[in-house]
């Protein structure tokens, strides 16, 4: 489509329609010039009522019902033609359907098939239904997370982190070898394993003998005083992260804090922490930003989700963009072929007819 710019610009992807990881790694190639089209039962109501669903964005959708054999042909036809399928479906559904790899890469050999599901096509576990949470809650991820009890985070760390950005990661990895050798492949994509994959350097900490299997007992995990957020006078917060020496040491000195017992002995930690607390409790949010922003002390306001796109940063950066209300702009930038959100989300199902003369079929 003319209108499309971006480093994939001339790349046909199918996407049948999911939650989550799906829709964002579809929504991620659509922003990076990727025609994509999802396949979308009729009548399909959304699990999140949200209007427009910002995940759908840059991209156009057939309206099939793939329990039909005219509309599973139609779907055929445009994965043949296609250099990449994202689907979400539990094991097993699209050789149901007779829409699964074996036929899909022999009509299209150089096909590059993308499935993504929380816990992989293989395991025990693959039959069965969960959510993000459940996933990370077998990787160790989840565990480390949290104060009393283990906390969600969000789900960005499961359905986004290890899944969607590692199916992406998955797919361009096969689109390489494809544009190489001409063969396509299956990228199986567990949530699971991503999120594992992610913890890579707590494990290596773990292993080394620099982490406890505790929360809040380490130095990433709101354990350590001088890596943690803490309340401001005014009831908002801010995200103190003074890591090395030198930076720690123009935090303290901002804070107004002198004569600190030594942070590198753990034992030292629920002292500091009060001292910390103390001094921040003293100005609001803002006081604390206009005294740290800028500076090397590593301090941050919390931002909400209302305040994040009008912050100066955000703005100079572009970071979120004006497109059927507020949502975030396209990354990473890239300086020679940047992305785009190129359109909202369409409401109006594609024609199938236009729609297969310009995949070629």
């Amino acid at each position: 489509m003319s209108e499309l710019q971006g480093p994939l610009k001339g790349l046909k992807v199918v996407e049948i329609a999911g939650l989550g990881p799906t829709p964002f790694a579809a929504m991620w190639l659509a922003d990076m010039g990727a025609e994509v089209v999802r396949i979308e039962r009729p009548g399909l109501k959304p699990l999140f009522p949200q209007n427009p669903d910002f995940l759908n964005r840059g991209r156009g959708f057939a309206a099939l019902d793939l329990k039909t054999p005219a509309d599973r042909d139609i779907a055929a036809r445009l994965i043949a033609r296609a250099d990449l399928l994202i689907e979400g479906m539990r094991p097993g559904v699209m050789e149901r359907l007779g829409l699964g790899p074996d036929e899909m890469l022999a009509a299209n050999p150089k096909l590059i098939y993308g499935r993504m599901t929380g816990w992989g096509q293989t395991g025990p576990l693959a039959p069965s239904a969960g959510h993000d949470i459940n996933y990370i809650s077998i990787t160790g991820a989840l565990h480390a997370i949290g104060s009393d009890a283990p906390v969600p985070p969000l789900n960005l760390v499961g359905d986004f982190g290890g899944g969607a950005m590692y199916l992406v990661a998955g797919l361009l990895a096969a689109l390489h070898h494809a544009g190489k050798t001409g063969e396509g492949q299956v990228v199986d994509c567990a949530i699971s394993d991503g999120t594992a994959h992610l913890s890579a350097m707590i494990y290596s900490l773990y292993g080394s003998g620099l982490w406890a299997d505790a929360r809040e007992a380490n130095l990433l995990d709101g354990g350590a005083p001088f890596y943690r957020t803490y309340r401001c006078a005014c009831g908002g917060y801010i995200a103190v992260a003074p890591l090395e020496e030198k930076f720690y040491q123009i935090a303290c000195e901002g804070l107004g804090l002198s004569d600190l017992p030594d942070r590198a002995d753990p034992a030292n930690w629920p002292a500091l922490r009060t001292m910390f607390e103390t001094a921040i409790l003293e100005k609001t949010r803002d006081e604390w930003t206009a005294i740290f922003e800028g500076t090397d002390a590593c301090i941050s306001p919390v931002l909400s989700l209302s305040e994040a796109p009008d912050y100066a940063h955000n703005r100079a950066r572009q970071s979120f963009v004006a497109l059927d209300g507020t949502q975030p702009n396209a990354a990473p930038a890239l300086s020679k072929t940047p992305g785009k959100p190129h359109r909202g989300e369409e409401k109006i199902p594609l024609e199938i007819d236009p729609l297969l003369a310009r995949w070629g079929g």
